[in-house]
């Protein structure tokens, strides 16, 4: 999808999901008002930030020759997240497409035998280990609304000779599963993506096996945003404007028939950091207004391993 609405989400679109944003043609981060950030838009917003990543892999538009990360100028959210090991085991394409803010497949402990499914699967890494980790006896499932991903996924995985896993097109609030299908649900930095995180959150323990387990890594806040904050487009698609306090995932968890939550911190980023998410390398791209926003972020975002298991 290449439509674009107006100047207020040209930002957003232009990058990857958790990848830097870009500065607008004002002067400071695009923001919009309350009603502009309709479930909608914020859908739109994200397909197509999704399907440039991936028409970007795709073409070969990406630079390898920063260092550990595949993207140039990657923000601090998608950078160094899986070891060599890991991206030895999947094509390339697979890794340079990865938008996340984490690694669920390393800390998930899967099981050989288990069915496992990722909620925003994007260009296949987590499916892809996540298939190599519960063995031919098991099965991962990658859910995307994007049609450009799901068609780099499927070519990931006929590159990498992986037979068990699936890619299925839909959304997140409304998974295409049966009740009590599967033992694990992964996720990596989407679901705080979405507009209505307890209808994703009631999706996932109605997929899940009574007592399966939801281990997802999420960008989260450790105290409120200011409203302009929560306002910018390229905030929330750069995965912070969206997201919840910790306290609030706890209680829509366990709101959503999940037990036994805990959030585990894998970063917290600092003004640097925000900087980078925005485009901000230069100090004089966007002027005060955009300081004072990345001052509001400064601290109050954090990288987390979120699990808990289903009510038995």
């Amino acid at each position: 999808m290449e439509t674009q609405t107006d100047n207020t989400t040209s930002g957003a679109t232009d990058c990857g999901a958790c990848a830097p944003s870009c500065c607008t043609t004002s002067s400071t981060i695009a923001t919009v008002a309350p009603n502009s950030l309709a479930p909608a838009t914020i859908l739109q917003n994200v397909r197509e930030t999704y399907a440039k990543a991936a028409q970007k892999v795709s073409a070969g538009g990406i630079d390898t020759t920063q260092g550990s990360s595949p993207l140039k100028g990657a923000d601090p959210i998608t950078r160094d997240l899986y070891s060599s090991s890991q991206v030895a085991e999947i094509p390339r394409d697979a890794f340079l497409a990865s938008l996340g803010c984490g690694n669920p497949t390393a800390l998930a402990r899967l099981e050989p035998g288990q069915i496992v499914l990722d909620l925003g699967s994007g260009g296949g890494i987590d499916v892809l280990l996540s298939a190599k980790r519960v063995g031919p006896t098991g099965k991962a499932y990658g859910l995307d609304m994007t049609p450009e991903m799901l068609s780099l996924a499927r070519e990931n995985q006929g590159k990498a000779g992986v037979e068990n896993a699936e890619f299925l097109e839909g959304t997140i609030e409304n998974i295409p599963l049966p009740d009590a299908s599967v033992d694990v649900i992964i996720s990596n930095c989407v679901i705080n993506l979405s507009s209505d995180k307890d209808k994703v959150l009631r999706e996932a323990a109605r997929v899940l096996k009574p007592g399966g387990l939801f281990a997802v890594s999420d960008i989260v806040l450790t105290r409120p945003l200011p409203e302009d904050v929560r306002k910018s487009v390229e905030l929330w698609a750069g995965c912070v404007a969206g997201a919840l306090l910790v306290t609030e995932y706890e209680e829509k968890l366990a709101a959503a028939g999940f037990a036994d939550v805990t959030v585990e911190s894998t970063r917290v980023y600092e003004a640097e950091d925000v900087k980078e998410m925005v485009g901000e390398g230069d100090s004089s791209c966007c002027g005060s207004s955009a300081e004072k926003q990345i001052a509001a972020v400064d601290g109050a975002a954090m990288s987390a391993f979120i699990r808990a298991r289903r009510a038995a």
